[in-house]
């Protein structure tokens, strides 16, 4: 069987393009920069460098990135501190605003949201886009997601008309792997880079929590599928197999029930979760760079 052969980048080389992308849509666009949504996660800590530097080397205008931090009652206070530190690191202006009072408006016209963690917690993805897009409008300047390739493209894990509503998609190109090696790359904390992935939307959340598997995984599943293997193929790969298997036992010890007990089982998720990421993609989707990618 073939081996999968996953993206390797030039992380100079890529950064400038990701940067040449961001100045071309400010540009275009007619705006006064960028607002983008802080978490101080890996993927907004890296979106927030990456236009920074862009902006830092273009002469031609002055942009400027703005950092909101928009926490709910949800969110822990490290979260909100390691935020406003990766602020501080990059020198941008930052604004932190509790939503918890517009999340809670929302009981005049949508009780029904808050019989049920999951809506809720897309309810208040949503209430965040709407401050944040707002923000921009009132800023003339615009939204920049913090989606990477994987989550966003891969397999959709993001709210529609929420964390998704947004003008582009600087690292929509990068899967997480490349992502936390930007990250490296741009010299950012090393607590920011390995932080456990998590959209704040319920309590004790994770990505890892919610799907049962991680990123590495995505990534894998979905090159796979893109370089011609079969979904029985994608669930005896060598490459797949070990990395899987490990990931079933860990989440039984770690939750102490099992969320996928067959290798095939998390396959058929990923490609399952793949077609719902096409169908978002037909109502939103935000353009991304194109990269110089190379496959080993």
């Amino acid at each position: 069987m073939k081996r999968i052969k996953l993206a390797r980048m030039d992380c100079e080389k890529v950064s400038g393009e990701i940067g040449d992308f961001v100045i071309e849509q400010v540009s275009y666009t007619g705006t006064t920069g960028c607002v983008v949504g802080l978490s101080g996660g890996v993927d907004s800590s890296t979106t927030a460098a990456l236009i920074k530097r862009a902006f830092a080397r273009h002469t031609a205008a002055t942009y400027e990135l703005v950092g909101y931090i928009l926490p709910s009652s949800l969110n822990k206070q490290d979260d909100i501190k390691d935020a406003e530190a990766v602020a501080r690191c990059l020198g941008i202006r930052c604004e932190t605003h509790s939503i918890e009072k517009p999340i809670e408006a929302f009981r005049a016209t949508n009780p029904e949201a808050f019989e049920s963690i999951f809506h809720r917690g897309n309810m208040i993805a949503r209430v965040r886009a709407n401050v944040l897009s707002t923000k921009a409008a009132t800023e003339k300047k615009i939204v920049a997601g913090t989606g990477n390739k994987d989550e966003d493209f891969g397999i959709g894990y993001y709210t529609l008309f929420g964390d998704g509503a947004v003008h582009l998609s600087p690292i929509g190109g990068l899967s997480k792997r490349l992502v936390r090696e930007m990250a490296a790359f741009l010299g950012l904390d090393h607590a920011c880079v390995n932080r456990i992935p998590t959209a704040g939307l319920e309590p004790g959340q994770s990505d890892y929590k919610d799907l049962g598997y991680d990123y590495d995984v995505v990534e894998l599943v979905s090159e796979g599928f893109v370089q011609g293997l079969t979904v029985d193929e994608l669930g005896r790969h060598e490459q797949i197999v070990p990395l899987v298997e490990k990931q079933i036992q860990h989440y039984k010890t770690v939750f102490g029930v099992s969320k996928f007990t067959r290798v095939s089982q998390v396959v058929e998720d990923v490609l399952r979760r793949h077609e719902i990421a096409k169908g978002k993609m037909k109502i939103v989707h935000p353009p991304s760079p194109e990269i110089s990618l190379t496959h080993e």
